[in-house]
């Protein structure tokens, strides 16, 4: 199964509990279909770069909670998340990026990204 990070805006609440209950039902989402949650992490409440507008309200929004989610899962159950964060009036906006193939393809990238060779150490820029 694909690795997947989904990264989500939702609109804010003053009451933590909507904010749990879309990240909960998300994550159920993936595993009632087989999938495996890996990860999910807040990144906070933070101003919008601009101002985003919730679909069934026709509510302007200033201010969003930003979450991520990384999932391995199935494109069929992508789909049907990504059905299901459209209906959601809760969420402004999301998006899902691909990180790879498998588990071991996305650790040996970044075994790469941080070790250098010793080549490269001596390399100086002018």
């Amino acid at each position: 199964m694909p690795l997947y990070q989904m990264v989500c805006v939702a609109a804010h609440f003053p009451e933590y509990h909507h904010i749990r209950e879309l990240v909960r039902q998300s994550a159920t989402h993936i595993m009632n279909a087989g999938g495996v949650v890996r990860k999910v992490e807040s990144w906070g409440t933070m101003q919008l770069p601009q101002r985003m507008k919730k679909k069934r309200t026709n509510a302007y929004e200033h201010i969003g909670d930003y979450w991520t989610l990384h999932c391995d899962t199935s494109p069929q159950t992508l789909r049907s998340l990504n059905n299901f964060m459209r209906r959601d009036p809760r969420v402004l906006r999301w998006t899902v990026l691909k990180l790879g193939d498998r588990v071991e393809d996305v650790a040996r990238q970044g075994r790469k990204l941080t070790h250098q060779s010793p080549a490269a150490a001596d390399v100086v820029d002018l």
